[in-house]
C-alpha cells in the first residue's frame, strides 16, 4: 500500500501524458503485491513466489515477447548464482564448523575474560558481532543460548540484559557486513567491491550495535524481568582457544579489505570519469603489470578465495588436528549445505526478478520516477527495503527485493564506491529492523529468552526497530561527509 502510494502521483501523470511508464510502474506495484500475497496469504516458497512474479512482470509490461521470458529467466538465474553460490556454500562449511567445534562457546568466553562479568553485555555484544560472521543468526542463538542463562543465574538480572546486546551484534552483522549473504549479494548485484562495502558497513554497524544493544537495549531490558532457566545443554568439553577463534573468524575480511585496498591504489590512476563496466576492464589490465605482491594480495583477498582459504583452515584446525574423523566433517560440510541451498534458489530468484525488471523496461520506469521525487537515494534503498521487511519477515528476502529495485535506479547516478557501499547499508538497515510476527526470528527470540509476544515485541521489536534507524542516521551523516 505504501509503496504503491509513493507511485501514485507519477502513475496518473504518466497515463494521462499518454507514455508507457504508468502502466509499467502499475506492473511493479502489482508484482510486489503478488509476491507478498504468494508468501504471506497462500504460503508459497518464496522461491517460487519470485520467479512467478518475474513472469508476471515479463507478460504484463507489454515490452516483453513472450518467448523472451524463459531464456530471460535463465540468464538473470545463472548470472546472479555464478558468485554468490559459491560464497554461500563455502561460508555454510566455514560456519558449521565453528559451530561443531564449539567455537561460538569459545569465543563468548572468550570476550568475558577480556570483559569481566561487570561489563558481560559488551561480550554478548561483541561476540554476536564477530560469530554472525559465518555462523546464521538462529543458529548462533541457539547455540549461544546457554551462555546467556548461566550469566542471568550467575547475576540474578533478567535474560534480556544479555540478549539484546547479543541480538543486535548478531542481527547488524548478519544484515550489515560481507561475507554473510544478504549483503554481499546485494554489493554484488549493483557492483560494488566487497572489501568497500565491508569497511563502511563495519563503520556504520559496529556504533549501530553498541547504541542499540547497549544503551537503547540495556534501559529496555531493565522493564522486562526474564528468569533463567535451568541450564540444560552442555558446552564443548574442550573447546578451541578464543584466539584462534577469532582469528579465523576475521581472516577472510581481512584479506578482503587488504585486497580492495590494493586495487584501490592500483586503480588511483585512472581518470573519475570512466564508467563502472570500463573502469573495471580498465583496473584488470592495471593489475596484469602491477608487482607480483600485490597481485598476490588481490588474489588472496577475493571473497571466493579468502572464504575458501578460511574454509580449509578451520576444516584442519577445528576439525581434523582435534580428532574429527573425514566422515564426520564430510558429514558436517553435507549438512550445512542443505539451509545455503534454499538461500542460493532465493538469491538466484531475485536475479531472475531484477532481470526481468530491466528486460521489459520496468526498472527504468521506477527510476524515471524516483528521479522526479526529489528523495535521496539513501533514503528510497531503505524505504524499500525496510517495506518489504515489514511486509513479509525475511530479511534475506528484503535485501533482494530493494537491490532488485535500487539497480536501475542508481546506473545513471556517479556515485563513488563510498556512496554505493552505503546504499547497500541502507539497504540493510531497512531489513535488519521492524521484526515482529511474521519474522521467524522473532519466534526464535521469544522461545530462547523465554518471553510472551508481549514481552517480545517490547524488548526484541524494539531493539531491531532500533538498529534500523540508528544505522540509517549513522549512514545518512558519513554520507554527508563523504560527500
Amino acid at each position: 500500500m505504501l509503496l504503491g502510494n509513493l507511485f501514485l502521483d507519477h502513475f496518473i501523470l504518466a497515463e494521462a501524458s499518454g507514455g508507457n511508464t504508468g502502466r509499467l510502474i502499475g506492473t511493479l506495484v502489482a508484482a510486489i503485491a503478488l509476491i507478498l500475497i504468494l508468501i504471506l496469504k497462500l504460503r508459497v516458497q518464496a522461491f517460487i513466489a519470485l520467479l512467478i512474479a518475474s513472469i508476471f512482470v515479463g507478460l504484463a509490461s507489454g515490452t516483453m515477447q513472450i518467448t523472451e521470458i524463459g531464456q530471460t529467466i535463465v540468464d538473470g538465474m545463472g548470472s546472479s548464482l555464478g558468485f554468490i553460490a559459491t560464497i554461500i556454500g563455502i561460508g555454510a562449511i566455514f560456519g558449521a564448523m565453528v559451530e561443531h567445534c564449539g567455537g561460538a562457546q569459545s569465543l563468548a568466553n572468550g570476550m568475558l575474560r577480556i570483559t569481566g562479568e561487570k561489563r558481560s553485555p559488551w561480550a554478548m555484544l561483541l561476540t554476536g558481532f564477530l560469530i554472525s560472521i559465518p555462523v546464521f543468526l538462529d543458529v548462533a542463538l541457539v547455540i549461544l543460548a546457554p551462555i546467556i542463562y548461566a550469566l542471568a543465574r550467575r547475576s540474578g538480572k533478567s535474560l534480556t540484559v544479555y540478549g539484546m546486546p547479543l541480538l543486535a551484534g548478531m542481527v547488524v552483522t548478519h544484515s550489515f557486513v560481507p561475507p554473510t549473504p544478504g549483503p554481499t549479494w546485494v554489493a554484488y548485484t549493483l557492483g560494488i567491491p566487497i572489501g568497500t562495502v565491508i569497511l563502511y558497513s563495519a563503520l556504520v554497524g559496529l556504533p549501530t550495535a553498541i547504541l542499540a544493544g547497549i544503551f537503547y537495549g540495556g534501559r529496555i531490558a531493565k522493564t522486562v524481568h526474564i528468569a533463567p532457566p535451568e541450564l540444560k545443554a552442555e558446552e564443548e568439553s574442550n573447546p578451541p582457544s578464543f584466539g584462534m577463534i577469532a582469528a579465523i573468524l576475521l581472516l577472510p575480511i581481512i584479506l578482503i579489505v587488504a585486497g580492495s585496498l590494493v586495487e584501490q591504489s592500483v586503480s588511483s590512476s585512472l581518470p573519475s570519469g570512466l564508467a563502472r563496466s570500463d573502469r573495471a576492464s580498465a583496473i584488470r589490465d592495471l593489475m596484469e603489470k602491477a608487482p607480483m605482491w600485490q597481485q598476490i594480495v588481490t588474489f588472496l583477498g577475493h571473497p571466493v578465495i579468502s572464504l575458501l582459504l578460511s574454509t580449509c583452515l578451520s576444516l584442519w584446525l577445528l576439525g581434523t588436528k582435534r580428532g574429527a574423523s573425514r566422515e564426520v566433517l564430510m558429514d558436517v560440510s553435507t549438512r550445512a549445505l542443505g539451509p545455503a541451498g534454499i538461500i542460493i534458489l532465493i538469491t538466484g530468484a531475485g536475479g531472475v526478478f531484477k532481470g526481468i525488471l530491466g528486460a521489459s523496461g520496468v526498472g527504468q520506469a521506477l527510476a524515471n520516477s524516483i528521479d522526479g521525487l526529489g528523495i535521496s537515494v539513501i533514503f528510497i534503498a531503505f524505504f524499500f527495503s525496510a517495506i518489504s521487511r515489514i511486509a513479509q519477515g525475511s530479511a534475506t528476502i528484503a535485501m533482494v527485493m530493494a537491490a532488485s529495485l535500487m539497480g536501475d535506479i542508481l546506473g545513471p547516478l556517479d556515485l563513488s564506491d563510498a556512496k554505493l557501499s552505503l546504499i547497500v547499508v541502507a539497504i540493510a538497515c531497512g531489513a535488519a529492523g521492524f521484526s515482529h510476527v511474521n519474522d521467524s526470528g522473532f519466534w526464535m527470540v521469544s522461545r530462547y529468552l523465554r518471553m510472551t509476544e508481549k514481552e517480545t515485541f517490547k524488548t526484541w521489536s524494539m531493539v531491531s526497530t532500533a538498529v534500523a534507524l540508528i544505522g540509517i542516521s549513522i549512514a545518512s551523516l558519513v554520507w554527508v561527509i563523504v560527500s
